[in-house]
């Protein structure tokens, strides 16, 4: 299978029947929008599941395959009603896209089957469901350390608002906007962008003349790079805090420097060489078996896969068994230390990064540990 340029959404451990040898062989099928719009944040998904892959613990022998989920709000349900079925599947690692997860979200119950899905988008673990693990700061997290580093640390508090209208922008606006509210700010403007749209001048112009202090926004990778790219283009020159897309390497590559200046973005994670030998080996061997940094989406899903992976390596024997580690095992990762909130949120940890104007690569200037909501 192709190692870069395919997208990991979901990945599903399938065991060889009988007892357990010496070797466990596993089968990773991968279901993910390899195709569509948000193809950057999937790629680096896929990029991180196979480099857990990689890494897998000695005695496991795996195979991976690669399923399209595309971007349709039910493609990662049809794929799960695909290959649910088989004997003996553990476990699935399901698309960062939130929507696709949701839609998921009923099969996994029915199939009581763990899905590990490194998305943000709220409500996936809102619904009660015990086979839902998130790999990626909740909303009501990640939202938390934005607006405090937007309150606390650059004193504003006049907001302009941009989501996108899927899953995950709709959830971004709603607790950026609580948030704001608790801090004793105001959204002064705030509109809904689709996912399709190429340009937003008009949206612009009532953005400006709103006169916010601070542009906040929640996209996927192509809308944030169009917004940024536009404000820019037309010299609104206004503080943008944005959520982690916008700290993708594959996201600022479609910028030039000089957009991005003054930008900054929550994100899950970020490493830099040194901080330990874990962070070392994760990076360099990322880098060379993809020719690209990673980011946190490749990041936090190698963690996740990882961390499952431990749990067969240490006896788990079935979806019970792995559903059982992931709700009440603490697993130390490369960006950070995972342990469920009893809901199935795993990572509690939220970094901003902000660019010069002279690089493409943003600079680490705060980091919230432990967060707990606002």
């Amino acid at each position: 299978m192709r190692s870069t340029g395919a997208i990991v959404l979901a990945t599903m451990v399938l065991f060889s029947s009988g007892a357990r040898a010496q070797e466990t062989n596993l089968t990773v099928p991968i279901i993910a929008p390899i195709t569509g719009l948000l193809a950057l944040e999937g790629t680096s998904q896929l990029n991180g599941a196979n480099l857990a892959i990689a890494h897998a613990p000695a005695g496991l022998k795996i195979k991976s395959v690669t399923v399209d989920s595309g971007t349709a709000a039910d493609g990662g349900a049809n794929a799960l009603e695909r290959v649910a079925g088989e004997k003996n599947v553990d476990f699935v690692v399901a698309p960062l896209f939130g929507t696709q997860v949701l839609a998921m979200l009923p099969g996994a119950l029915d199939y009581k089957m763990p899905l590990l899905a490194p998305t943000g988008t709220g409500p996936v673990t809102e619904q009660g469901n015990p086979y839902m693990f998130r790999l990626y700061p909740h909303d009501a997290i990640s939202k938390a350390a934005h607006i405090r580093y937007v309150v606390d640390e650059l004193k504003l508090k006049k907001a302009a608002i941009l989501y996108n209208t899927t899953g995950y922008g709709q959830s971004g606006f709603k607790y950026m906007s609580e948030y704001l509210a608790k801090a004793g700010g105001e959204v002064v403007f705030s509109e809904g962008i689709d996912l399709s749209a190429k340009e937003i001048s008009a949206t612009l112009a009532k953005l400006k003349a709103a006169k916010p202090d601070v542009v906040l926004i929640q996209m996927h990778s192509a809308s944030i790079a169009m917004v940024v790219k536009q404000l820019a283009a037309a010299n609104i020159q206004i503080h943008v805090v944005g959520n982690t897309t916008i700290a993708m390497p594959a996201t600022a590559a479609l910028l030039q420097p000089s957009e991005l200046k003054g930008v900054c973005a929550e994100s899950a994670s970020w490493l830099e060489k040194g901080a330990s030998s874990a962070t070392d080996r994760f990076l360099d061997d990322y880098t060379a078996k993809f020719s690209a940094m990673p980011d946190a989406y490749a990041i936090q899903q190698y963690d996740g896969l990882m961390m499952a992976l431990t749990a067969v390596k240490n006896g788990a024997k079935s979806a019970e068994d792995v559903r059982k580690y992931m709700s009440s095992s603490e697993y130390r990762g490369v960006a950070m230390t995972y342990k469920s909130d009893g809901k199935g949120n795993l990572a509690h940890s939220v970094v901003i990064v902000c660019y010069d104007g002279a690089s493409l690569t943003p600079k680490l200037v705060k980091r919230y540990d432990d967060v707990a909501g606002f």
